[in-house]
């Protein structure tokens, strides 16, 4: 399995169709780096935060660092189809890392910082990375000591300050470079199956990123951040390869909190932003009042709060877009700039260039009480995901003409764009299920609930998981629901409080250990 991921490539039939649309591109970022260096060398790049000191890099400075990182990883063996497990908080060099394994032909696994040992044992196991990369510490855990312990015998296990050491470069040669080979694998967390590698190329990568840059005219004047990992695809795509394909600054934050956001988003001018409504609640809580910088807010992951998408152009002076995706789909829909600024809390966009989508449905009619199962294909979808524990390789050209079953349940928006109702995994529901985003949307609405996700247990019965200081009861959540119009059976019969909703890097509730809670009284990880 480990040599068919060192030859892995985008299947002919693709490398062909694709290119000729002009969805593909012959070049990969080491192309694009170097054509900033070029154009723009004194500019700004990067601008890092990091234990509250901000810091920057030129793009003549980032691409030097590229070199050096990659003729460092180059003095340990690294070459075409190795791969190098990057397992690092957000700090600027996971950026320069991951170019400097795309200047080396190698393949990039990012690995969330938040992950332990029966989890990265497993994903170790999988891919067997050349060299694990790591920081000595983090957020009070000895990465460093547990990579000694977790990483093959074979590899190397080496920290930030290697690559400081090193004094051997490689040159930005773009004409190495091959975007249709595999160049990341990043994995998912299993919340509805088994934990799974996404296999991208920086052609799927770039099919993801185009349409959103060119739709919004993102270009070197601009300055972008995403609170997300770095190591989480969201990170990927808007903290490093979108500015660099666009030659706009990119900003990196090592610990969210509200104050450091909005200190952040003053101090760098930022003007196009992408993140999960957890992050959103923070910088409202704070009242920041209007960010005159601020152009393209984007939020996405979960359930989005009505009110949020209502309180926004008050708070901040512009509206809240949205948008789908996930680690296997590159590609996103989003909400444009000329749908209604409110068309967020009813829309969760529509596709770009590299992005199909068919809604399918066997029951029926599509409807919120019978929503279709969302697929997708395309130039910007994963070309293969490789299962963690079974190894099972999944090409997904060789299986429904390509088509890929999101796990989503969706219904059209009237604008040519989808809404998300929900996972298949949480349905809730016998012949017509609960419309779960919609239930959340509306009891995100009382004053009183400050988060919440709508869990399914028992004889598919739904249970409201809140975070309140001041709890309402079942009752009064119920005529809430009433009040505001929504059909009796699809209100919870069950009513839980906690002080926090388990969420992933993407903020995304965990339901599936909600559910185990609910069932049996006990939290898991995995």
């Amino acid at each position: 399995m480990t040599d068919q991921l060192g030859e892995f490539r985008a299947p002919d039939a693709l490398v062909e169709r694709y290119h000729a649309a002009g969805l593909w591109r012959s070049e990969g970022p080491i192309a694009d780096l170097r054509r900033w260096r070029r154009e723009r060398p004194d500019a700004t790049a990067i601008i890092h935060y990091r234990d509250g000191v901000a810091g920057r890099l030129s793009w003549r400075e980032y691409a030097t660092y590229v070199e050096r990182f990659a003729g460092a990883l180059g003095e340990l063996g690294v070459g075409p189809g190795d791969r190098v497990a990057v397992w690092l908080p957000n700090v600027w060099q996971v950026s320069a890392l991951m170019l400097a394994c795309a200047r080396l032909g190698a393949v990039t696994v990012p690995l969330l910082p938040t992950l332990r040992a029966r989890e990265l044992s497993r994903i170790f196991a999988r891919v067997e990375p050349k060299v694990c990369i790591t920081i000595d510490s983090w957020a009070g855990f000895d990465h460093a000591a547990a990579l000694e312990l977790l990483a093959p015998p074979s590899a190397h296990r080496v920290g930030l300050d290697f690559f400081e050491r090193s004094s051997a470069t490689v040159d930005l040669d773009p004409a190495l470079e091959d975007p249709d080979r595999l160049a990341l694998i990043f994995f998912t967390s299993g919340t509805s199956g088994e934990p799974k590698g996404v296999l991208h190329s920086f052609n799927t990568i770039y099919a993801g990123i185009r349409p959103i840059a060119e739709a919004e005219n993102i270009g070197p004047d601009d300055t972008m951040f995403i609170p997300h990992a770095l190591t989480f695809i969201g990170g990927t795509l808007y903290g490093i390869t979108m500015p660099l394909l666009a030659g706009a600054a990119s900003v990196i934050l090592d610990r969210w909190t509200g104050e450091a956001g909005v200190r952040l988003l003053r101090e760098t001018g930022t003007t196009v932003m992408f993140a999960a409504p957890t992050f959103l609640h923070d910088i409202l809580a704070r009242s920041p009042g209007p960010l005159p910088a601020l152009r393209l807010l984007v939020t996405g992951a979960t359930t989005i709060p009505q009110r949020l998408v209502r309180e926004m152009p008050a708070a901040l002076g512009l509206p809240l877009r949205t948008l789908w995706g996930m680690t296997e789909v590159a590609a996103q829909t989003w909400t444009r700039a000329s749908d209604p600024d409110d068309w967020g809390a009813y829309s969760d966009g529509s596709p770009g260039s590299g992005l199909s989508i068919d809604l399918r449905s066997s029951s029926g009619p599509v409807s919120r009480e019978q929503p279709a199962r969302l697929f997708v294909r395309g130039a910007g979808v994963t070309l293969a995901t490789l299962g963690r524990d079974s190894g099972d390789l999944n090409v997904l050209a060789a299986h429904d003409d390509g088509w890929y079953d999101t796990g989503d349940h969706a219904i059209p928006d009237g604008r040519g764009g989808i809404r998300i109702i929900g996972r298949v995994a949480d349905r809730i529901g016998g012949l017509f299920m609960i419309p779960v985003n919609d239930v959340e949307s509306q009891l995100l609405e009382h004053p009183a609930i400050d988060d919440v996700a709508v869990v399914g247990f028992g004889d598919d019965q739904a249970c409201a998981v809140i975070v309140s200081a001041a709890p309402p009861s079942l009752a009064e959540i119920q005529a809430f629901l009433t009040a505001a119009g929504m059909t009796d059976w699809y209100q919870p019969v069950r009513l839980e409080v906690v002080d926090k909703l388990p969420r992933n890097s993407a903020g995304k509730v965990r339901k599936d250990l909600l559910r185990r809670w609910l069932t049996d009284g006990t939290w898991g990880t995995d």
